[in-house]
């Protein structure tokens, strides 16, 4: 199984070949005679809701490192092996945050799989929580220029720029707990 689209086979080196399995087109390796199985990589975020305000806010981050640099998002990343989705968001949320969640707090918010980017395919569980379940203050973290609340009416007038690809779940957890 690989990540991006292969064009040797991960065990033995051979140059793979295109078949037709399942009814897909599939990479094979005509030496190990196994199919190599290109499969999305799982990912999760959480967008943390602040419904004291008189406009409910969700935490973000400006993104400093690849892609999407100086783009704001909802906290997340890739889950690592063994780790449960809910256990990578809360997880991802603190790195990147400061802000600490236990992972029974969440919600999901929606379940998607993203345009593929460089042949890489994401599918991300989105999970909500309220702010008044969390601790700590927000501070950018490894991969942040910054982390702060923002409401999605401050957002619109401020020029800043979303991800295009997380925007939707920006303006749903907003709303999610009216």
């Amino acid at each position: 199984m690989v990540s991006r689209p292969a064009d040797y086979c991960p065990h033995c080196g051979e140059s793979l070949e295109t078949i037709t399995f399942d009814g897909r087109e599939r990479s094979h390796c005509p030496i190990c005679e196994d199919v190599v199985w290109h499969n999305p990589v799982p990912c999760a975020s959480v967008a943390v809701v602040d419904r004291s305000r008189s406009e409910p806010a969700v935490l973000c981050v400006e993104r400093a490192v690849p892609p999407g640099i100086g783009e704001w998002t909802l906290p997340g990343g890739h889950m690592e092996v063994g780790e449960e989705p809910a256990a990578a968001a809360v997880r991802e949320l603190e790195e990147e945050t400061g802000v600490a969640l236990a992972a029974d707090a969440l919600e999901i918010l929606d379940a998607t799989t993203m345009p593929p980017r460089n042949g890489k395919h994401v599918t991300t569980i989105h999970y909500v929580a309220d702010w008044a379940d969390a601790t700590g203050k927000p501070t950018a973290g490894s991969d942040a220029n910054t982390a702060r609340f923002w409401s999605p009416t401050t957002f619109t007038a401020s020029g800043e720029t979303f991800r295009p690809i997380h925007e939707a779940w920006f303006q749903a957890a907003a709303t999610y707990f009216d």
